[in-house]
């Protein structure tokens, strides 16, 4: 068993039964017991004489798995958090920027231009975060494989990586695609991609890794939440993860050994997202930026998307929920907000920055989620709360922004890039995100001089056309399908 090579060490303090056989289950219950005792957890034991043999590895396993000494200090920060700071209005300024219609250092150009030499010459990578679930939805899948397509039914997993080939194909390179999932979504995932030939990307150019999990800990106690008798409540450790995972998994070394030097970074649920967009790539190398953030500018003081700034120079995020109201009201002389950039998790990474702080232990902070969080009890029955009662904690990308030397901001049209997948219902919602698709798909037919009756479903394939200039070129003409592929 595998439980028992990890434990050979300990084979001096086993346990003979009355037959003279080592009762492999007690040398494990007394190791476990030793170790848990000294933070508290022995409750993870309490079952232990009620499972099978392949129950106790597995609940063995996990237990192995946790570093307690970290819980134990994390839930310390939480209980006892440091004074925080209120934030300072007057050090919050606006990032280094480049907005639509704006004169900059670099014309839009010679953006393009830098972007398409890097493209074609293999520089540029991608990675997408899809570690989570449709269940928002009623989709108990994955997300990327829920059907969105106005018209064709097309997947988010099959229209993001048509967007990835159908920059492939214009700048005759191959572009690797990094896709992150978690625990929850892996094996289906891979499955699902198998099932579908990826998509047509290649099998070389795809690389699934799978981000780690943390332990569910009753916020109140620290201790551990059991979710079975033989099982411990672990959640995804949040999408700053990605980090870690890239180095574990290998990816980083193949980025090396590929020659990618900027990688481009997305979630799942925006079937808008301009994939690696040259112009968005030549803004990132021009500006020799190290991490740079797409932003959409926001509609309200209170809209619900990260707020990105600048404060002593150093470009970061503060979460909506974190922003003082004086601060999300604040107005410049001539009327605008103070803090406009809203965020929408579309980044370009320098993978030599991400390098740099994958050898940084502990580089990005733990956040903490007070969530509810179905537990075993000591009687062996299972309580849902009706209040939070357990503490997740995770990491995010966001908080790399701070740690580049180097930072830069590229504001874009709401309407051309961002329409996530959330909500079952209302804006956000699967009915809504196909009418952006619609509406975008359709202006763009309208500027090559087809016109669109309103309200017809339109979707155009990245493969027939991945931007509005391409579609132009093609000459499209006016078709009773309302899909081009």
């Amino acid at each position: 068993m595998q439980i028992q090579s990890r434990l050979s060490s300990f084979l001096d303090t086993r346990t003979v039964d009355r037959t003279g056989r080592i009762d492999f289950g007690e040398i494990v219950y007394a190791h476990l017991s030793d170790r848990l005792k000294g933070f508290g957890q022995e409750h993870l034991l309490q079952f232990w004489h009620e499972l099978s043999v392949n129950e106790q590895e597995s609940l063995a396993a996990e237990i192995l798995s946790v570093d307690f000494e970290q819980i134990r200090q994390l839930h310390q920060e939480f209980l006892s958090p440091e004074a925080v700071e209120a934030i300072d209005i007057s050090q919050v300024e606006e990032p280094l920027s480049v907005k639509p219609g704006e004169s900059t250092r670099f014309s839009q150009q010679a953006a393009r231009a830098v972007g398409e030499a890097a493209l074609q010459t293999g520089l540029v990578g991608v990675v997408i975060v899809a570690g989570g679930q449709g269940s928002r939805l009623g989709f108990e899948h994955p997300k990327g494989m829920y059907p969105i397509g106005p018209v064709s039914n097309a997947t988010l997993f099959q229209i993001l990586i048509e967007k990835i080939r159908a920059t492939s194909d214009q700048n005759g390179v191959r572009i690797p695609l990094y896709l992150m999932t978690s625990p929850a979504t892996h094996e289906e995932t891979v499955e699902f991609l198998a099932s579908n030939d990826r998509f047509g990307l290649s099998e070389e150019d795809l690389h699934v890794f799978c981000q780690g999990t943390m332990p569910a800990v009753d916020m109140h106690s620290g201790r551990l939440v059991l979710k079975e008798k033989n099982g411990l409540f672990f959640s995804p450790n949040g999408h700053g993860e990605m980090l870690e995972a890239l180095d574990t998994y290998g990816c980083l070394a193949d980025m090396q050994q590929r020659g990618v030097e900027h990688l481009f970074y997305c979630q799942i649920d925006n079937a808008l997202v301009e994939l690696i967009r040259p112009e968005f790539i030549g803004y990132h190398i021009l500006s020799n930026s190290e991490l740079t953030t797409q932003v959409i500018r926001k509609q309200s003081p209170g809209e619900k998307v990260g707020n990105v700034v600048s404060v002593d120079g150093k470009v970061q995020m503060i979460e909506y929920s974190d922003l003082p109201e004086e601060l999300a009201t604040a107005r410049n002389e001539e009327g605008s907000l103070k803090v406009w950039a809203g965020n929408i998790a579309v980044h370009a990474f320098s993978v030599s920055f991400l390098e740099r702080v994958a050898s940084q232990a502990d580089a990005l902070p733990f956040h903490f989620a007070q969530k509810k969080v179905p537990y075993f009890d000591e009687s062996g029955s299972t309580v849902n709360p009706t209040e939070p009662n357990a503490v997740k904690f995770e990491r995010f990308i966001f908080d790399l922004m701070p740690l580049a030397q180097r930072a830069l901001v590229v504001e874009a049209e709401r309407e051309s890039v961002y329409a996530p997948l959330k909500n079952a219902e209302g804006t956000e919602s699967a009915q809504w995100v196909r009418e952006q698709i619609s509406r975008l798909n359709g202006e763009w037919l309208a500027q090559a001089g087809v016109n669109v009756e309103p309200g017809t479903p339109v979707e155009i394939s990245p493969l027939y056309a991945n931007s509005p200039e391409e579609l132009t070129s093609r000459k499209p003409g006016v078709s009773n399908n309302s899909y081009y592929a």
